[in-house]
């Protein structure tokens, strides 16, 4: 190459270098407002510690800004080892979800939208997806993007440098574990997944996570629970279909029943 070219093609690198940069900050900008790995990590090992149902697994947990962007990893637990290593994907997967699918008062606008917003956690789209559901096929409606959810040295999952993090990680999970994160002012932020355990343990711990990050001012926001102190709480209301197959949910945001797990209806409330 010659000189001469090489000079025509310094500003055109510059510029590149510049956009390149500008989408890396505005991956970590999106971030900027929560919880970052130390917290994540303090919030899920106090939560893994205080509810001993299900199976009393060690867990994943992760959070993800209003776009999905992963912000924050963590494990409870000695190692990456002490935990399904299935779950760390899954609890990306029920962060997304649940940031992808819940609203706050901002979504009220010209006569529609949720005028308090609408919490919707991931235990609450179960049998909504199953055969016949109203939403059947979500749960194939945003894939994961398996480059950012398994690249990367596996040494480095759960850690601050977890190749997740300031990627877009997608995916749609439909069982408990994955809530809606609402800051001061009822406002959405993003989303935190758990997994590692059964799916009623998972949403009792995320529950519990959200609450120790003081990311749960959703009181007064619409959702489907029928308890406004737990607008998206997990409900029991699955009866057996006569005819076989999936249970019938009474208000059709129902969960199944798991082993072991209980005190769902006693989670600490929601903060105004």
């Amino acid at each position: 190459m010659t000189t001469k070219r090489f000079l025509c093609l310094v500003p055109f690198l510059a510029m590149l270098l510049i956009a390149v940069s500008g989408v890396a900050n505005a991956a970590d900008n999106a971030c900027d407002g929560l919880p970052k790995f130390t917290a994540l990590k303090a919030a899920l090992d106090a939560a893994t510690a205080t509810e001993t149902s299900g199976l009393n697994n060690q867990m994943w947990a992760t959070i993800v800004d209003r776009d999905g962007v992963v912000c924050a990893i963590a494990f409870s637990g000695v190692n990456r080892g002490a935990q399904w290593p299935g779950s760390r994907v899954i609890s990306a997967q029920k962060a997304n979800t649940a940031t992808a699918f819940s609203l706050d008062s901002t979504s009220n606008s010209g006569g529609s939208g949720q005028p308090n917003g609408l919490a919707l956690s991931t235990a609450n789209l179960y049998s909504a997806v199953q055969p016949g559901g109203s939403l059947f096929g979500l749960q194939e409606s945003n894939p994961v993007d398996t480059k950012a959810a398994y690249g990367g040295p596996g040494i480095n999952y759960g850690t601050k440098q977890d190749p997740m993090v300031g990627n877009k990680i997608g995916g749609v999970n439909v069982f408990g574990g994955g809530l809606a994160l609402y800051a001061p002012g009822k406002k959405i932020v993003g989303g935190v997944g758990v997994s590692g355990d059964t799916s009623c343990a998972d949403h009792n711990i995320a529950w519990r996570v959200r609450k120790n990050l003081g990311l749960d001012h959703l009181s007064g926001v619409g959702g489907v629970s029928g308890d406004p102190a737990r607008p998206d709480n997990i409900i029991f209301d699955i009866t057996p279909n006569p005819s076989g197959g999936t249970g019938i949910s009474a208000g059709g945001f129902g969960h199944p029943t798991c082993l072991n797990t209980s005190g769902s209806d006693t989670l600490p409330p929601v903060q105004p």
